[in-house]
């Protein structure tokens, strides 16, 4: 094949919906792998890993976002799906959810109270512009509620998803290390915190390291957190006034 017909080849690949399809499951693989290398340390999660070696292909190819989307858009439709089937384990520990209710929906009220406020408080202090300051507001939610949230507010879509996503990976990377530090052991306990504080990246990490009743903890304090942050964000930032 000389280069003429390489050349060809390209470009139908690179403007097919199929190679971002293929990129996007081959660069999580190969995350995954490069974890498992690495010991599985939650400092170089497999997501963060996948979205950098993506990043990496569309500079390399000079591919844009929106012909990437038009194939990587049929895994972003499961994610509707895989958030649902969430309800599966919660459903299987439904008796331990009812014993629990009121002390996690206290707690998921104070962590939400807790995070918004320091940080608006702390990017407020640093001088942040109000539109910045309003996209990191959301940022303890998974990131379609986020995006939704700071469009709601003023704050940027785009950016509110890529914080979320900061905020995971801190939240993978420094839950393990303040449970063995607290000397917390309660599955229960160690999900719904790493839902609370780290959303989706948190609940992926529950399920695969902690067991199926922490993930489906933290699967609930995900979906709690957001409904609770739609409710009362908009409050918060009006105390703020911004």
């Amino acid at each position: 094949m000389d280069v003429a017909e390489l050349d060809e080849l390209w470009v139908y690949l690179s403007g097919n919906p199929l190679l971002s399809l293929l990129v996007t499951l081959l660069a999580f693989a190969l995350a995954v792998r490069i974890n498992k290398w690495l010991g599985g340390t939650p400092l170089l999660h497999a997501v963060t890993l996948s979205i950098a070696l993506i990043i990496s292909f569309l500079l390399v190819t000079g591919i844009d976002y929106a012909t990437y989307f038009e194939g990587a858009q049929f895994i972003h439709f499961l994610l509707g799906p895989a958030t649902v089937a969430l309800a599966i384990p919660l459903y299987d520990h439904r008796e331990r959810v009812r014993q629990l209710l009121l002390p996690l929906l206290v707690a998921c009220g104070a962590g939400i109270v807790t995070a918004v406020a320091s940080t608006l408080g702390i990017a407020l202090l640093f001088g942040a512009a109000p539109e910045t300051v309003l996209s990191l507001a959301p940022r303890s939610v998974t990131s379609p509620i986020a995006m939704g949230v700071a469009e709601k507010i003023g704050g940027i879509p785009s950016l509110a998803a890529g914080l979320v996503l900061i905020t995971g990976s801190i939240g993978c990377a420094l839950g393990p290390f303040i449970f063995r530090l607290l000397g917390i052991k309660d599955p229960v306990i160690q999900g719904f915190t790493m839902g609370l504080s780290a959303h989706g990246f948190g609940t992926a990490q529950a399920f695969a390291k902690l067991g199926a009743m922490a993930g489906a903890f933290s699967g609930l304090a995900m979906g709690l957190t957001g409904l609770i942050t739609a409710f009362l964000l908009p409050l918060i930032v009006a105390i703020f006034g911004l």
